[in-house]
């Protein structure tokens, strides 16, 4: 019966020292490729966020004031209908250009 205590004693010691070293491994591995990782992570969010920015419409730059010829007031009222089918102008700033320009 001794001999099978200590066999079990001794299966329970390296089994014990297995872990803990297995443990310390996965630890100095973790915090090895932590700064890695994190760097990864950061160039996709900026990658990410530049896709998303790219994707916005740029506002439209405001058509030049009138200079009070009908036929220049009319082109202009054109070149806003264009921008709004485009969907570079929205409703509401489509109407808002409108009655700027129509006084």
């Amino acid at each position: 019966m001794p001999g099978l205590l200590r066999g079990v004693a001794r299966t329970a010691v390296v089994a014990g020292t297995a872990t803990a070293v297995s443990g310390r491994v996965a630890r100095r591995q973790a915090e090895k490729y932590s700064s890695r990782d994190a760097q990864i992570y950061a160039d996709r969010e900026a990658a990410y966020q530049q896709d998303v920015a790219a994707q916005q419409p740029a506002a439209a730059p405001p058509p030049p004031p009138a200079s009070g010829g009908e036929s220049d007031m009319i082109s202009q009222l054109k070149q806003l209908a264009e921008l709004h089918d485009q969907g570079i102008l929205t409703d509401e700033e489509f109407a808002a250009q409108k009655a700027k320009l129509l006084g």
